[in-house]
């Protein structure tokens, strides 16, 4: 069985950055896709980046030229790189990924139990 961990979450102040990061743990063949998403008290779950296998990657308007995904696929660890943050970043963000389990085709898509974000000054 595949498990998602986030880590790196805090509380930053505006203009600050933050890196979190999505770890997998079990039997892992390899990397499919991932997301990131954050949703803010009383707002709807909002999908802030996306990466493909082969490193194509998309991002909500809000952040664009701010965050960046990546992934490490050696570690299996997906990565939320956040800079020049914003109170309005303020969120629990949460990743999920799908990961190749066999070499016969077989996935396991999940989510992890997400991490706070908080920018204030």
């Amino acid at each position: 069985q595949v498990q998602l961990m986030e880590s790196g979450g805090g509380l930053v102040q505006p203009g600050g950055s933050l890196r979190l990061s999505c770890a997998a743990s079990g039997t892992i063949f390899g990397f499919n896709d991932a997301e990131w998403h954050r949703q803010a008290p009383g707002k709807q779950r909002e999908l802030v980046a996306s990466i493909m296998s082969g490193g194509t990657t998309n991002y909500a308007d809000s952040v664009k030229g701010r965050f960046t995904i990546s992934v490490d696929n050696a570690k299996n660890t997906v990565y939320l790189e956040m800079n020049s943050l914003k109170p309005d970043d303020t969120a629990v963000y949460s990743c999920n990924a799908e990961f190749r389990i066999d070499d016969a085709g077989g996935t396991w898509w999940g989510w992890g139990q997400g991490t706070q974000v908080t920018v204030s000054s």
